[in-house]
């Protein structure tokens, strides 16, 4: 019988992939003390997706850090079948993201973080593009900030004001 080397440790459903390890450089009296940065995204691959920071003497530390991180930002991702319900800019920092939905099969036309973020959160089907600065963490973010931004039908209706109603095959069948 196989036993599981962490036993103790619980079984997550989400996946966690590092975007980037940053080495951080502090000048002291003494010579210089490093430190690394790492930046994790987790998803479900379901819709919810959630993006860390951690920062620490040894990488896997600053890995674990970001991923726990990520953990508490997680954020539901509103979807259009395996897409996104609309076309999307947006800008964080100097980096661009343009997200556009894609007809089924197209498959997840992105690189990079963009792609990172997308896939965890498990979008199937969309053209992305990174414009401006290529920094991968400002990437990320701004692939963040367009993933919260993004409403779903009902809700841009609801904001407007604009009662939603059923389409009239739904009503004949109600009756």
């Amino acid at each position: 019988m196989a036993r599981r080397e962490n036993a103790a440790e619980p079984v997550s459903e989400f996946e966690e992939k590092t975007v980037a390890v940053l080495r951080h450089t502090k000048v002291v009296k003494g010579g210089k003390n490093m430190s690394f940065g790492a930046f994790v995204v987790v998803g479900n691959r379901k819709g919810s997706v959630g993006f860390g920071y951690g920062k620490a003497n040894e990488v896997s530390e600053a890995i674990r850090k970001g991923s726990e991180s990520a953990h508490r930002s997680l954020i539901d991702v509103p979807m259009h079948g395996q897409t996104i319900p609309h076309e999307i800019e947006v800008k964080f920092g100097g980096a661009k993201v343009l997200l556009r939905p894609a007809s089924a099969g197209t498959g997840l036309i992105a690189g990079g973080a963009v792609r990172d973020v997308l896939e965890l959160a498990g979008v199937r089907d969309v053209l992305a593009k990174s414009l401006g600065a290529s920094n991968a963490p400002n990437v990320a973010k701004a692939t963040f900030k367009a993933i919260a931004s993004l409403m779903t039908r009902e809700q841009a209706l609801s904001r407007r004001g604009i009662k939603v109603e059923k389409p009239e095959a739904d009503q004949a069948e109600a009756n």
